[in-house]
């Protein structure tokens, strides 16, 4: 039996490297090529805050009159979704405090103090924003500011794969900065498509902690072993998972966060929401939400690892 070959689109777009795996002879690579782009153009130009430009750039500029396009409006249904199901730990009105801390494209704060981190809170807050009839996003303060970093990536990949099934594509993994939806099996081995998560404690060199495979699945995992600051003057460490209630960005016990879900865009939300949720809560949410498993990588009392699974994942 002949092998099917793997094609592959490899880049870099919304600040990481991307990569489509799939298998279509039937579509000339440079067509899916320029169809990837215009998607990345289109949502740039809704969500991303990198834009001045962009929707999401000028309401957090103050804007109540632009039309939001239909993007923006599942972004924002699915954060409010993730936003009550986590009780208020997910919220991407956590935007001023990323900029604060100096992982989001404003200006940064040398030190936070607690009245500063106290005004910022003032805010912030989901239930702090409407989606009006009219399409348009009423805030309820006007430093409210949008961050959508937390599922924006999520939902590249799903409109990304959303269009492959479109195009007839059976067979195909979608990665954008380890977001991952996968489809059918992998045509090189005509097995479930594999993916690697990462050792958290990892040095120079990548190190690997599991390998799953993926059945039609998204995979979302949110770490703080990678995007993080140390303070010059106090030698404090700052992570980018910031906890919305506190607003602190504190390192916790939690290293590590795997969801898989149906699509990304619920995945990533909810890897989000883990990492800053309680351990206690984080796992009473996976249960009481049987379309979600989740897989934790927390750190010990000796210095190493403890990894956690729902039942769902470990069965991977």
């Amino acid at each position: 039996m002949e092998e099917k070959q793997t094609q592959r689109i490899q880049g870099y777009a919304l600040g990481t490297s991307y990569s489509i795996s799939y298998s279509a002879p039937q579509l000339p690579e440079t067509y899916l090529e320029r169809q990837v782009d215009s998607i990345f153009e289109v949502l740039n130009q809704s969500l991303s805050t990198y834009l001045p430009t962009s929707d999401i750039s000028k309401i957090n500029q103050g804007d109540s009159l632009l039309k939001i396009d239909s993007h923006f409006v599942k972004v924002y249904q699915k954060a409010s979704e993730v936003w009550e199901a986590s009780q208020g730990y997910f919220d991407p009105t956590v935007g001023a405090l990323v900029n604060a801390y100096g992982f989001g494209p404003g200006k940064p704060l040398k030190q936070i103090s607690a009245q500063q981190r106290d005004s910022i809170l003032s805010f912030t807050g989901w239930d702090k924003t409407i989606l009006t009839d009219q399409g348009t996003i009423k805030k309820e303060h006007p430093k409210v500011y949008f961050d959508f970093n937390a599922l924006a990536k999520g939902y590249v990949v799903d409109v990304i794969a959303d269009f492959l099934r479109l195009e007839k594509v059976s067979s195909f993994l979608v990665e954008i900065g380890g977001e991952i939806v996968a489809q059918g099996k992998s045509p090189k081995s005509n097995a479930l498509w594999k993916v690697a998560i990462d050792d958290p404690q990892q040095g120079e060199e990548r190190k690997l902690i599991q390998v799953i495979a993926l059945d039609n699945q998204a995979l979302a995992t949110s770490g703080n072993y990678r995007k993080y600051s140390i303070q010059e003057e106090t030698g404090a460490r700052w992570v980018h998972s910031i906890n919305p209630k506190t607003g602190e960005a504190n390192p916790s016990s939690i290293l590590s966060v795997s969801v898989l879900a149906p699509d990304c865009m619920t995945a990533d939300a909810y890897a989000t929401a883990l990492m800053v949720m309680p351990f206690g809560q984080s796992k009473a949410l996976i249960s009481d939400h049987p379309e979600l498993e989740a897989y934790w990588i927390l750190a010990d009392s000796l210095g190493g690892v403890k990894e956690v699974f729902s039942k769902g994942f470990q069965k991977k």
